[in-house]
């Protein structure tokens, strides 16, 4: 058994592409992955951060905020996805007047 520490995430595939990265106490930006390490520090480039609701700061608008290139901290970083190939769904579980099951 080796002494290097491993990260469980392989975003080598993702260098040079588009992701989308949310961030502990709600923040979610978007960018150019261009680096990152061990300890999942990312470095993203062309960043943008969805603002949030001044109402209720859990939730996103669709306003956004341009950061240009910026390093977010490994122990900050909850989710890194690709921004390429995913859409945005309705929710299948706010069925609107679904009558419930007996």
């Amino acid at each position: 058994m080796s002494g290097r520490k491993e990260t469980v995430l392989d975003l080598a595939k993702f260098v040079d592409r588009g992701v989308s990265v949310k961030l502990s106490g709600g923040r979610q930006v978007t960018g150019t992955l261009k680096g990152y390490d061990q300890l999942l520090n990312l470095v993203l480039d062309e960043a943008t951060e969805n603002l949030r609701d001044s109402d209720d700061p859990l939730k996103t608008t669709d306003q956004m905020r341009q950061l240009g290139l910026i390093v977010c901290r490994g122990t900050a970083v909850m989710l890194v996805a690709p921004t390429d190939g995913t859409e945005e769904i309705q929710n299948p579980f706010l069925a609107a007047d679904a009558p419930a099951a007996a």
